[in-house]
């Protein structure tokens, strides 16, 4: 059963982002040329994950939530969108470097092949890489966890696929001439047992393994249906999000690192992203060589802005605090505290790094787009055998 607005509103967690190239296959392999200047490097682009990438799925079925609420969007849209930002995402970044058009949310209604033409959007926020069933089993509050996890969006891409191909040669000219943001995700099966008091050692750490094998099972599917680029996304560094350094607030000096951020949150994160970079490796091997699986480093891109932020345009003072929130510690007292009617809303966003205290604002996730499509926080970058 779905939580209700109020509920998702004080408590929804956030998303991550998986990404396949394939144009960047192609050309490696010596198959085809780069496209002249000013046209698409690739026709479409799907993604899937959580509210890191969500452009409106979730605000389409709780439309009461504060996101589609004044200041979400008023930074580049000058309106919510239903994206948990004050402006664009990375996904968003990546569209326009693509020359697509924003994402049609596949929750927003659309059902003709029309509406997909140039790809779509899967991501909703809160989703989780395993299923609502193992939380369940788990013995956690369902009323906050949305049931679409990662599986539940690949069977809504299949969809969208036999729309806009009804053949199988079709669907594997459409997947193959493809971009597929595969992510990121994965955050949300920690966040939601972090925010609900399970014990990390014995409930949450134990769960790396199963969501690498959900991800891993994903980037599979979409290679047996033709995908030819795959760029998947690591997580971000917990320990420097403002709604952690609240939640896990401690006396010791020797918990927190150079710049502020909680060192065992950011050491869990690096091992997630050990685990997915080594299971990548993994599948890379196995693949076809015209196959490009590419890992997007969003992790070490937050943390450059986070350890030097003067250097890259955001303000020292307010590094580690939320833009929107309701004025507790880090401006983050409680779990996305943005909302129209309380919120303590910072004068510009743009010197910031976080929005509302668990989601980055559109100049933090610029910074990060900027890192996956020309480099250094993507090998190979999106753009470099791909001039747009």
């Amino acid at each position: 059963m779905m939580a209700s607005s109020s509920q998702l509103t004080r408590l929804l967690p956030c998303l991550l982002l998986v990404v396949v190239w394939p144009h960047y296959a192609a050309v490696s392999a010596g198959r085809h040329d780069p496209p002249p200047p000013g046209a698409p490097c690739f026709e479409r682009l799907f993604s899937l994950g959580d509210s890191i990438t969500d452009a409106g799925n979730l605000a389409s079925v709780a439309p009461n939530l504060s996101v589609l609420a004044f200041p979400y969007g008023e930074t580049f849209f000058h309106r919510p969108t239903g994206r948990f930002c004050d402006g664009r995402l990375i996904v968003d970044f990546i569209v326009e470097a693509l020359k697509l058009r924003f994402q049609t949310p596949f929750l927003a209604g659309n059902t003709t092949a029309a509406d997909f033409r140039q790809g779509a959007n899967f991501a909703v926020s809160g989703a989780t890489a395993l299923s609502q069933q193992f939380f369940k089993d788990m013995g956690l509050d369902l009323a906050i966890l949305p049931p679409f996890s990662l599986d539940v969006q690949l069977e809504w891409f299949k969809q969208v696929l036999q729309l806009l191909g009804p053949t199988e040669q079709e669907r594997q000219d459409i997947t193959s001439r493809s971009l597929f943001l595969l992510g990121e995700i994965g955050i949300n099966d920690y966040n939601h047992p972090f925010f609900q008091n399970r014990s990390f050692d014995d409930e949450i750490r134990p769960l790396v393994p199963k969501v690498i094998k959900k991800i891993e099972n994903a980037t599979k599917v979409l290679i047996g249906l033709g995908a030819k680029t795959i760029v998947v996304p690591g997580t971000i560094p917990m320990g420097c999000i403002p709604r952690y350094l609240a939640l896990f607030q401690s006396a010791n000096p020797g918990d927190y690192d150079a710049a502020g951020c909680i060192r065992w949150l950011n050491d869990f994160a690096e091992e997630h992203n050990r685990a997915l970079r080594h299971m990548l490796e993994r599948v890379r091997r196995d693949a076809d060589p015209a196959v490009a699986v590419v890992y997007a480093d969003y992790y070490g891109a937050i943390l450059e802005i986070t350890r030097d932020p003067v250097k890259h345009g955001f303000s020292k003072d307010v590094a580690l605090t939320a833009c929107c929130g309701d004025g507790g510690p880090h401006n983050s007292g409680t779990l996305i505290a943005c909302n129209a009617t309380s919120a303590v809303l910072c004068p510009d966003p743009s010197r910031h790094i976080s929005w509302d205290g668990v989601h980055l604002t559109e100049a933090a996730y610029q910074f990060v787009a900027r890192g996956v499509l020309d480099g250094p926080y993507a090998a190979p970058p999106i753009l470099s055998e791909c001039r747009c």
